[in-house]
Order: C-alpha cells, then sequence, then structure tokens
C-alpha cells in the first residue's frame, strides 16, 4: 500500500502514483504606504495541496480506480489522506483528476491510462485528534 485517501487504497493493484508534489501557501494582509514599501502583516496558513501524478496498466491496475475515485469527487466531502508509512497528512477534498488514455488495442481499450489528481486539505492532521479519529480510537 503506498497511500489511502478515504477507502481508496493506492497500490499496484488499484493505481500507482509516480510522483507526489506538496504545495503550502501562508498568507499575508498588504498595507500600501505613501514614499515607502507597503507593509505586510501574517495572516496566517493558506492552502495546502497534493498532486498525485500516476499510471495504470492492465496488466497490474484498474480503470475502475479512476471510476471510484470521481465518485468519492461527487460526493463532495473531504476524506482522511495518509500514506502507507502511517504519515497523517489531514482531511482532502479532490479537486480535480485529469486523465490520459494512450496506446490503444484493437478493440480500444487503452493499454495504458495516465492520471493527474489534485487534493486540498480542509483540516489539518492535529485537528483529527478531537474530531474524527479521537473519537473513533477514544482519544
Amino acid at each position: 500500500m503506498m497511500m489511502i485517501f478515504g477507502v481508496f487504497v493506492f497500490s499496484i493493484k488499484t493505481a500507482t502514483y509516480q510522483q507526489l508534489q506538496r504545495k503550502t501557501s501562508w498568507r499575508y494582509g498588504k498595507n500600501d504606504r505613501v514614499g515607502d514599501m507597503p507593509a505586510y502583516q501574517f495572516l496566517g496558513r493558506g492552502e495546502d495541496s497534493i498532486t498525485l501524478e500516476g499510471s495504470i496498466v492492465p496488466e497490474f491496475g484498474s480503470q475502475l480506480s479512476l471510476t471510484a475515485l470521481r465518485a468519492m469527487g461527487d460526493v463532495g466531502k473531504s476524506f482522511p489522506l495518509i500514506s502507507g508509512t502511517g504519515k497523517v497528512f489531514g482531511l482532502y477534498k479532490l479537486d480535480d483528476m485529469n486523465e490520459t488514455q494512450t496506446y490503444f488495442f484493437k478493440d480500444g481499450k487503452p493499454s495504458k491510462v495516465d492520471f493527474t489528481l489534485t487534493l486540498t486539505q480542509t483540516m489539518k492532521p492535529g485537528m483529527l485528534i478531537g474530531n474524527t479519529v479521537g473519537s473513533l480510537i477514544g482519544l
């Protein structure tokens, strides 16, 4: 298992990602000043997003994996994101998914499907202890 997003398990049997890219931003308020540079005030943490890029080939994965992920996106809720090493990233929502099918068989079935998922954090991992995860394990 590489990672779990809600009930979806990223693995060789479902879908594997070859690249994980994480972007974190911080917010600042800007106050323009006459004759001087603007002054900035730290407002707190901004968005935290993760982009997963991967491939599915018929010998190992299933295109139904992307159908399952689309169904999760249709729900419009956030899900826990946990790495295969046990690192809890927090709750994330599925923002978008891109799919590219290439190298087709005679019947039109692709022999390779590349995908890109973008997930955005909706709750930090520390917040899970008092809410979702904590209530499940009795903390």
